[in-house]
């Protein structure tokens, strides 16, 4: 991703924008990862839940309600192991996380019904295992990293757990010693209130711990100089964009860019300069790529793009738009010096002709790279043809007071 937003909880793009933007490819790979985990959690858990009805069934096979907890419970494991298979095959459809979430509530709210519509409702209002698995629906969400699943789970739990309350005192005496008394304890308004409370203080402590998690991955991911993304960030996302372009037979392009005769402009206006003019490109780099593009500082002048679903002759010609717009910038130097200009050069390697892998694409787009440095720099070197054929210039060194 190319654009950087501002971290803390009440960031310049506040914290109500921010928790109801989509988000960003990094944040989708991490919960891609997280869904993975929460679906084999889920089969694990679903299959101890089990043992619980079965050893009540054991002791006390005349009850009903223990029948239930084992066809519900049975349930929920097959549909648990359905989800698991389905989020290994692909991890990143957009409906994932909402389903997912929808289905992780759901299910204990099905599980309550049950007794609800079995005639023993004290065990719906007042069960207290069943009851605590909201909680750990909620704590999938986090690994999901979107805080709007968050209080989609929250808001999901209370509504329906208060629909099966109002739906058990309506249908049911709850007063009467029938339904269960001396076994789940009297059914008490004040009590479902407390419940509800702590739902949704658990629903906002997920969002925090999210919307914290995410702060700190963009914290973990950024070159403090520039502000883009630094380099173990771009071998992450190489790594997630190759599997996603090999998943969906879509290209994948890669490229390096250098800042030409860089030495020698530090070496003529310092060290401070040479730091305002990789800034200043940096956010050239940044207003002219997509949100979905990666755009990282590689180390020193060097700089590296992924363009996700992006060919060869599309890539150059995206590249030579950056290129002549960096040429024509103007750099404000420090300590009155006036204006400076850089120039840049590129190669770009794209998925799957100049290679397969990773470390296959990079040493391409680094070879461009190289053919462009030789060629006379401010060039652009792709796949078929070595860059543009204007004359080398004289790469910024040039200075108006």
């Amino acid at each position: 991703m190319s654009e950087v937003e501002g971290s803390g909880e009440f960031g310049s793009a506040g914290w109500w924008s921010r928790m109801w933007r989509d988000p960003d490819p990094t944040m989708l790979d991490a919960g891609s990862t997280g869904e993975l985990v929460v679906a084999y959690v889920r089969i694990v858990a679903t299959l101890l839940l089990l043992t619980v009805p079965v050893g009540n069934l054991i002791v006390h096979p005349e009850l009903s309600e223990n029948w239930i907890g084992i066809i519900v419970t049975l349930i929920a494991a097959l549909l648990a192991i359905v989800v698991f298979f389905a989020v290994r095959r692909d991890q990143r459809p957009r409906w994932l996380g909402v389903t997912c979430t929808i289905f992780d509530v759901s299910i204990i709210s099905a599980a309550l019904l049950s007794y609800v519509l079995t005639n023993q409702p004290l065990v719906a209002t007042n069960s207290r295992v069943a009851f605590e698995c909201y909680f750990l629906a909620m704590a999938a969400t986090c690994l999901r990293y979107d805080a709007r699943l968050c209080i989609l789970a929250g808001g999901l739990a209370i509504t329906q757990y208060l629909g099966l309350v109002f739906l058990a005192v309506n249908m049911y005496d709850l007063d009467s010693l029938i339904y269960g008394i001396g076994r789940y304890g009297a059914f008490n308004w004040g009590s479902i209130w407390s419940r509800v409370m702590v739902l949704g203080i658990a629903s906002y402590f997920s969002y925090v711990i999210v919307m914290r998690a995410k702060d700190l991955r963009w914290l973990s991911s950024l070159d403090r100089m520039t502000g883009l993304f630094n380099r173990g960030h771009f071998d992450e996302r190489l790594g997630a964009e190759l599997n996603r372009a090999q998943r969906m037979q879509q290209p994948l392009s890669v490229v390096m860019l250098d800042v030409d005769r860089f030495k020698e402009f530090n070496d003529r206006y310092g060290h401070s300069a040479g730091d305002a003019g990789l800034r200043t490109i940096a956010d050239r780099l940044r207003q002219m790529t997509r949100r979905s593009d990666v755009v990282a500082r590689y180390g020193g002048e060097e700089f590296v793009f992924l363009l996700p679903d992006t060919g060869a002759d599309t890539a150059f010609d995206k590249l030579e738009q950056i290129r002549a717009s960096v040429e024509a910038l103007r750099i404000t130097l420090p300590k009155g010096q006036g204006e400076a200009s850089l120039t840049v050069s590129a190669g770009i390697a794209t998925y799957p002709a100049d290679g397969t892998n990773a470390e296959a694409l990079i040493d391409e787009a680094d070879a461009r790279l190289f053919r462009a440095k030789a060629g006379g720099r401010n060039r652009v070197a792709g796949r078929l043809t070595l860059g543009t054929t204007r004359p080398p210039q004289p790469s910024g060194l040039e200075m108006t007071g």
